[in-house]
């Protein structure tokens, strides 16, 4: 079975809630990096769009069939695997009878969970710089320069 590695991390400036999101894809000897922004958001969402995105871009490229790999920085998204269970038997629901927060994105990260081979591989942030390649620092670093670029362009009148 073929695998594609994929690194992805999230970005979010809270104060203007402007975020930024992106993901590399290692299919073979092909680097493909995808990243976005949005408005209005958090940082939970952006992470969990880093992974949506390039879960949509396997799909649509039909390489639903290889072994996937995410690796990530975020505690939210590695842990979702072990909670979908829980999360999908109380309906989404917390406790408190609330629906829970990106309830949006986590079914729809679930999804691609349940229909693809995915694993999930907790990688340390922020490392850093070394002489080796770190993509997980690529991807961060990508994503917190769109949100300064979009921050920067912004008229706040």
């Amino acid at each position: 079975m073929k695998n594609i590695t994929i690194y992805t991390d999230g970005s979010c400036h809270t104060q203007h809630k402007i975020g930024a999101w992106a993901a590399i894809l290692l299919i073979g000897d092909e680097e493909i990096v995808l990243s976005g922004k949005k408005a209005e958001t958090t940082h939970n969402r952006m992470e969990l769009l880093s992974v949506i995105k390039a879960f949509e871009y396997i799909d649509n490229h039909k390489f639903t069939d290889y072994k996937i790999v995410i690796k990530s920085d975020s505690q939210y998204v590695v842990g979702i695997r072990e909670r979908k269970e829980k999360l999908k038997a109380a309906e989404f629901i917390t406790k408190k009878g609330n629906q829970i927060q990106n309830k949006d994105l986590v079914e729809q990260l679930i999804s691609f969970i349940e229909t693809m081979n995915v694993q999930f591989v907790k990688v340390k942030a922020h490392l850093k710089k070394t002489d080796n390649r770190n993509y997980n620092r690529d991807v961060d670093k990508l994503s917190r320069q769109i949100v300064r670029d979009y921050v920067r362009n912004i008229n706040f009148e």
